[in-house]
């Protein structure tokens, strides 16, 4: 296989670290994410991964069970910043450098985000980790991987779920008869609500004329092929 993108950002769900038990960070599954990384490294683009942190709290729910929502938003940040320096030991036990850039700055652990040591980094050949997502609540991480992979010149966004092979007209866990797209134009994923990323992610993408792919991450290969250009899952954009 070949690349088909010089440089590309995956945008990772927290709860994709959690494995069966639903919560937390299982290691198998974890290293499985990090092998799939590595071979879609392999292939000779720049990666760069924006990580939620759903697998240990989600800021929109907690604040739905009482929550301040800005003290919740900032502990889902947080979160994902756990998961990201997982991710990172995981790469690295795959001999891959890596960084990991925290919009909220935890000198400890985690460069701060600059976006030009990003450039530099991704020009070096490592696999960036984002984390914190933009650094402000009422932000979701959809919208940190839109606004990343726009700075950063990103040629596509690949929105790796778990269980979900594309885009479909309704809930297919639901509905049986629920209908995949193969392809959608932004103002199809918008104007049809249709659960694509959040819709201001969804609206900065297009404004940036930035392709979004989702598929099935969990089916072992998938990432691999659709860096490589293969058409699976739904390409929301062009």
């Amino acid at each position: 296989m070949k690349a088909a993108y010089r440089r590309l950002l995956i945008k990772l769900s927290g709860e994709r670290l959690a494995g069966e038990g639903g919560f937390g960070i299982s290691p198998s599954v974890i290293a499985d994410v990090a092998r799939d990384l590595r071979e879609v490294h392999e292939l000779g683009t720049q990666v760069c991964v924006v990580i939620g942190g759903g697998n240990v709290i989600r800021g929109i729910d907690a604040a739905a069970q009482g929550l301040d929502r800005t003290s919740a938003d900032y502990m889902g940040m947080l979160a994902s910043v756990i998961n990201a320096l997982a991710l990172q030991d995981a790469l690295e036990k795959e001999a891959l450098a890596t960084r990991v850039l925290s919009a909220i700055e935890i000198q400890s652990v985690a460069e701060p985000y600059i976006r030009r040591r990003a450039e530099r980094h991704l020009e070096k050949g490592r696999v960036v980790v984002f984390a914190a997502g933009t650094g402000n609540p009422y932000f979701s991480t959809d919208t940190a991987a839109a606004l990343r992979a726009a700075e950063l010149n990103c040629e596509i966004i690949l929105m790796a779920k778990l269980g979900i092979d594309g885009v479909y007209d309704d809930d297919p866990r639901e509905n049986s008869k629920a209908k995949r797209y193969d392809s959608l134009s932004f103002d199809e994923a918008i104007q049809k609500n249709l659960r694509v990323m959040d819709q201001t992610a969804l609206a900065l993408c297009r404004e940036n004329g930035l392709p979004i792919v989702v598929f099935d991450s969990g089916v072992r290969g998938n990432l691999q092929k659709v860096a490589s250009g293969e058409a699976i899952g739904t390409r929301v954009g062009e």
